[in-house]
């Protein structure tokens, strides 16, 4: 059997494997058991909040060959949680077992100039930039990119290893403060909305979409989700929906994606980045949706049928940092907020990812908010959001 005619029914005896320890891989392993599937979880932190639920945790580097030898022999297909596991891993497992996403695709989403040049082979317009990764490609920049911003080509998330430049000296000067590293240059551009899309592509090349997201960050952190957009037309929608689908055809993508958009103050559609794996932003998915994102992840390494997602209700998705548990003082004792409270209100779903200790910025939960109505809904999202101590317009 081809990695292409794969299908791994459901059952106890079938091993999935996930690399990568984190709250993505803890929620991939619920799927997963869910549907009745075996997990293994390979990740070096022995309480990484997947390890701590799945069947089998092996605690090994992502690139220690002898973990990974293990991994291969116990799993009957493996995935990933989070775009920085190295490429090479991926590759050196599919020598013997379905990989997906595959290597190649993870490293075209690790480096931000192979990105941007995949958007455009996929004929989709994003921000113009330049790459900069030498003195003289610094001094060929076009000053019509500034004010910009500068991120590293590798390894950044969340608002890490970016740096606002206004001036060609402030560029200079952004580079040496970031190591000099590979960079590139995005142009800043009038933004009106964030948004984004999850994708899953299936092995038979089937692709299906979960409906556009609107999305509100702070500090370069993904805070709140709405679905449906509210700031979305309907043709906006399918412009970003038919994006999202070059994107992942082009690629030869197999798996979940997400794909996050600017729409420009102009009513122009840019692509921003992606991720090959589930997201943030999809978490809502768990209690809005008939299927989630992560069973979605299941189901494509696995081959078993995508079905369209279904949304059955408007939902507003807050994401909870550690901040909460340090109510007015980052500094002070940690306390767990009013969980009682916020379960009071109809429609909250907690989803806490069993991480031991909280810090200001660490990713510790999210909540969903449902209801049968967009108005009901935002209504005890703000309520939620009041007791929390969170801000309530978004």
């Amino acid at each position: 059997m081809t990695s292409q005619t794969l299908q791994l029914l459901p059952a106890a005896t079938t091993t999935l494997g996930v690399i990568g320890g984190g709250q993505l891989g803890r929620m991939f392993v619920h799927a997963a058991q869910s549907l009745g599937f075996r997990t293994l979880v390979l990740d070096p932190d022995e309480a990484s909040p997947a390890g701590l639920v799945a069947h089998e945790h092996i605690r090994a580097d992502y690139l220690d060959e002898a973990g990974l030898t293990r991994m291969a022999a116990a799993c009957a297909a493996i995935t990933t949680e989070f775009e920085n596991v190295p490429a090479q891993a991926l590759d050196m497992l599919a020598r013997s077992k379905p990989v997906a996403p595959a290597g190649s695709c993870v490293a075209i989403c690790q480096d931000r100039a192979d990105e941007k040049a995949h958007f455009a082979a996929s004929g989709v317009a994003c921000a113009p930039y330049a790459v900069i990764d030498s003195e003289a490609a610094l001094a060929a920049v076009d000053s019509a990119l500034l004010p910009g911003i500068l991120k590293t080509a590798r390894m950044g998330y969340d608002g890490k290893g970016q740096i606002r430049v206004k001036t060609r000296e402030a560029l200079a000067a952004g580079w040496d403060e970031l190591k000099r590293v590979p960079c590139v240059l995005e142009q800043m551009l009038p933004l009106a909305l964030e948004l984004s899309v999850i994708v899953a592509r299936g092995r038979d090349g089937t692709v299906v979409q979960f409906p556009v997201q609107q999305n509100l960050h702070r500090d370069g952190i993904l805070a709140v989700t709405q679905v449906p957009a509210p700031g979305v037309s309907p043709a906006l929608a399918e412009q970003a929906s038919a994006a999202a689908a070059r994107i992942v055809t082009e690629m030869g993508y197999v798996g979940v994606l997400c794909i996050e958009f600017f729409l420009l103050q102009d009513g122009r559609l840019v692509v921003n980045e992606m991720a090959p794996r589930p997201h943030n932003s999809g978490h809502y998915t768990i209690n809005a949706c008939d299927v989630s994102q992560f069973e979605l992840q299941v189901r494509a390494m696995a081959g078993l049928p995508l079905n369209a997602p279904r949304l059955h209700s408007p939902t507003v998705m807050l994401n909870l940092l550690g901040d909460l548990w340090f109510p007015g003082d980052p500094s002070g004792t940690e306390r767990e907020p009013a969980w009682d409270r916020v379960l009071a209100i109809p429609g909250t779903h907690l989803h806490l990812y069993g991480k031991t200790s909280a810090r200001p910025g660490r990713k510790m939960g999210h909540l969903n908010i449902t209801a049968a109505t967009v108005e009901e809904t935002q209504q005890r999202a703000q309520a939620a959001a009041a007791v929390l101590g969170l801000p309530t317009e978004w």
